[in-house]
């Protein structure tokens, strides 16, 4: 008997407090015979006031439309479905999934934020951290209890002395000025009858604390530090009564000196004000609080999940440097912040400090710029010990020198006193990827690590220094490897409405998001190929590896508002060859001071990308059913297309800039006229490869479609030679040289094991790790063959010695696998489709066949 699991809700692990008035739903179907098809499906609600059973004659089981009525704030619904096969015949029902909407509309808040007004100075980045409160009786049983919140800064909230919740660095990083996020919490256990207490932490985050490089700069987006919370409390027998932040809260400093995301964070455990979040507390020396302004019209559900502590890990080693220094090696480049538990002394002080590499033996900091990067404990002295861990920061490290340790540091650490707490945004992992080769799979676990590490709240990059900012370019590049390893469709899609915020009257989209002041290289805002192309690329890649056409109706706006800007600028020749370019940013080849200095041609890669995003566009059109917007999008394509060929492609194939990612853009791309000139430019694209020694010679533009190039003209020798060389600069370079993460530069470190001299010299960041797709596309050999996974494509393609590998995909029709392993002269592969997708199976010496649902196992002799 089909069974069908508990539906999903939109995009959301957990449907809480969503903002979504008519949500779609998704489920997946298990163990349905062979030839086994959905013909209907059946959404059952349940309100209180009875169930209502919605049937629909459709196969689609993927985001499908709500089938009642809008819902209202505050509403709370089962839902749960059943599915009628081709035969006629019922599942019983799923599992029920509990959704709840949050505050839909502006009029529902009630709440104002409010904080405490300080003379500090603003462009101080040691301004305190506060503490709000406010206290309220309960004054009968609680049927159930909400607390919507929300920050000008970051905040924590606790109610009755108990921690509200388990994210971190709430409420994120939007456009403030146009989307604040909320999140909204069950408290009903927090609560008892009598009298309560709810208040909040609050620090700097983003929101006025220091952004940016070169000294950055502060109150960005404002100078006050506010928490916004409301409260709603519904009793047993109906009523409701709400608790919001108002002018009767009070105000106080907090025992957080300083707090900022680049520099850390600096606690008096001294200053603690033992039960402050309690009823019983006398807040009489506590100062009123300062209420301020927020638009509620700005306030928004999140469409992701929040950032928190995924894992925890322990030091591999406690070494001693030459000066004397004691450093702990947690093993791996992480992002994240280190507890302690510690004894000692009231006012002994225990320092923190935080880098990625060593040199000489000692912790090297350089390439942390101006980020202080240091967390600092002074004790309270309790016989007992105390338990610390940062709140409004996080690093980016392997090592941790630590300072003023009171006790016996080797021993304390291997009982577990100082422990690395990973943190980034608590995504679903979906891809898995295993092979012979370990040096590829410690590869891929780096790109896997490198992605957690600059996905906090934004998709971002460089987590330990004065930057980490959400560049558009670099996620259009990793778009389709983030959508692989982990379902980022939640996120990035709200990560895009930022994009659109952001995006300029004219249709230029800026080079990072959300937008901070920035020196002259990157102001004025202009339009940039490859970065601005985020806008078409980066929904057109989450519609196809999700299914989610609602992404493509919210972006195309924006996106056809970024091609008619380049078509403005590339003028009637439709050739984009002037203005400021980023390129090939970070070719190996290029000057550690010039990265944009690349072997290829900016221009033709501003061309490429214009013809690009137009086909994208055309493409986007038809699925929205826009037939004019269609057609003229895809006369534009064509043009631009011709116009490139016309001017950096020769008769014979070979290019303008005859550079490695000249002809990866132009075979990708699909920008060649006819097979003869493709093939000979995957000739002469191998070519280069081996006459570069199998090393790379690409930077972020190229490097996520080199190795497809070569496969997609038939050289895959020539990929696996790429991906499996070990010289600098390589991937595997990098792992031979005990990388755990993926670094911004090729030769991050050189060979003789010295920091590489450039300014930009980080040691976690995904971009180059974008290869990681290919690794599952074409390597282990499952693909998407239309959107959302609902027909899969299985092409292994064998070599570079590998003897078996093997991928998962968790796709939104369920679990997708496939394994390949060479024994004497065979060549075996096993594989498994999901109910409701299709498949096409293409293996060398096999041609293709047609799969339905279910397990195969496939030998050909080789």
């Amino acid at each position: 008997m089909t069974t069908v699991s508990a539906p999903r809700i939109e995009h959301h692990r957990e449907p809480l407090g969503i903002g979504e008035a008519r949500p779609r739903v998704s489920w997946t179907l298990g163990d349905a015979p062979a030839g086994w098809q959905q013909r209907a499906y059946a959404i059952t609600l349940t309100r209180p006031a009875g169930d209502e059973t919605v049937e629909v004659v459709s196969s689609e089981q993927v985001l499908v439309p709500w089938p009642g009525r809008a819902l209202d704030s505050r509403e709370r619904i089962g839902v749960r479905v059943a599915v009628q096969g081709i035969d006629g015949m019922w599942s019983a029902s799923s599992p029920q999934t509990w959704l709840e909407t949050g505050l839909l509309h502006a009029a529902d808040w009630s709440a104002r934020p409010v904080g405490l007004d300080l003379d500090e100075d603003p462009e101080s980045d040691a301004r305190r951290a506060t503490l709000v409160r406010s206290t309220f009786r309960v004054d009968g049983p609680v049927a159930h209890a909400r607390l919507y919140a929300t920050a000008h800064g970051l905040y924590e909230a606790e109610i009755n002395g108990v921690r509200v919740g388990s994210d971190t660095l709430s409420p994120g990083w939007t456009v403030y000025r146009e989307r604040l996020r909320y999140y909204t919490y069950d408290v009903t256990a927090l609560l008892g009858e009598g009298d309560n207490a709810i208040g909040a932490w609050l620090g700097d985050g983003w929101y006025r604390g220091r952004l940016g490089w070169r000294g950055g700069h502060r109150n960005v987006f404002g100078s006050d530090l506010s928490f916004l919370g409301q409260l709603e409390i519904t009793y047993a027998d109906g009523r409701r009564e709400t608790v919001a932040t108002d002018d009767t809260w009070r105000a106080a400093l907090s025992p957080i000196l300083r707090s900022g995301i680049y520099d850390g964070e600096d606690y008096d455990a001294r200053q603690e004000l033992p039960g402050w979040s309690t009823a019983p507390f006398d807040d009489t020396a506590w100062l009123p609080v300062s209420v301020r302004d927020r638009d509620p019209h700005t306030l928004v559900a999140p469409t992701g999940p929040p950032v928190r502590v995924t894992e925890e890990i322990a030091p591999v080693a406690v070494l001693t440097s030459p000066r004397g220094a004691r450093i702990l090696d947690f093993g791996q480049n992480l992002v994240g912040r280190v507890r302690i538990r510690v004894t000692g002394q009231r006012g002994t002080t225990v320092t923190l400090r935080t880098a990625e590499v060593l040199q000489e033996g000692e912790l090297y900091t350089r390439p942390l710029r101006s980020a202080r990067s240091s967390d600092a404990y002074t004790l309270a002295g309790h016989p007992d010990g105390e338990e610390w861990e940062p709140r409004f920061t996080f690093h980016g490290f392997r090592y941790a020198e630590v300072d003023g340790w009171p006790g016996d540091l080797d021993a304390d650490a291997a009982a577990g006193a100082l422990t690395a707490r990973v943190l980034h945004t608590d995504l679903e992992r979906t891809g898995w990827f295993a092979c012979s080769d370990p040096l590829v799979e410690q590869l891929h676990r780096n790109v896997v690590w490198g992605m957690r590490g600059n996905f906090v709240d934004i998709p971002t990059d460089c987590p330990q220094r004065d930057e980490r900012v959400g560049w558009t370019g670099d996620i259009q590049v990793f778009g389709p490897t983030a959508s692989t390893l982990f379902d980022v469709s939640g996120m990035l899609s709200g990560w895009l409405r930022d994009v659109a915020a952001e995006q300029l009257p004219d249709g230029t989209v800026p080079w990072f998001v959300p937008v901070i002041p920035s020196h002259k290289v990157w102001s004025p805002i202009r339009p940039g190929a490859a970065w601005g192309d985020v806008a078409t690329l980066l929904p057109w890649t989450l519609y196809q590896r999700f299914g989610d056409e609602g992404v493509v109706a919210a972006q195309f706006d924006s996106a056809r508002r970024w091609v008619d800007r380049i078509d403005a600028a590339a003028g009637p020749d439709h050739l984009w060859d002037e203005g400021f370019q980023l390129g090939d940013w970070l070719d190996p080849a290029a000057p550690p001071q010039d990265p944009a200095d690349a072997r290829t041609d900016r221009y033709l890669v501003a061309t490429a990308y214009f013809a690009r995003s137009a086909r994208v566009v055309a493409d986007m059109a038809v699925v929205l059913g826009r037939t004019a917007d269609a057609e003229r999008y895809d006369i534009l394509a064509a043009e631009v297309a011709a116009a490139f060929r016309a001017a950096h492609v020769n008769p014979d194939g070979t290019m303008s800039s005859d550079a490695q990612t000249a002809y990866a853009l132009a075979i990708v791309f699909d920008l060649l006229a006819d097979e003869t000139q493709r093939a000979a430019a995957g000739e002469r694209l191998a070519d280069l490869v081996h006459a570069a020694g199998n090393r790379i010679a690409t930077g972020f533009v190229g490097t996520p479609l080199v190795c497809d190039a070569l496969t997609l003209t038939g050289h895959t020798a020539a990929a696996y030679a790429l991906l499996q060389e070990q010289g600098c600069p390589s991937w595997l370079y990098q792992v031979v040289h005990g990388a755990t993460t993926i670094w911004e530069r090729w030769d991050a470190l050189l060979p003789d094991g010295t920091v590489n001299p450039g300014t930009m010299t980080s040691f976690n960041h995904y971009a180059l790790g974008a290869v990681a797709d290919w690794m599952h596309r074409r390597l282990a050999g499952i693909a998407p063959a239309a959107p959302g996974y609902r027909r899969i494509r299985f092409a292994p393609r064998p070599g570079g010695g590998l003897t078996h590998a093997a991928a998962v995909q968790l796709t939104p029709y369920g679990e997708a696998s496939i394994s390949w392993r060479i024994e004497q002269d065979a060549l075996l592969v096993d594989l498994v489709v999901p109910v409701g997708t299709t498949a096409e199976l293409d293996v060398p010496g096999l041609g293709i066949e047609e799969l339905g649902h279910g397990a195969h196992s496939r030998a050909v002799r080789i």
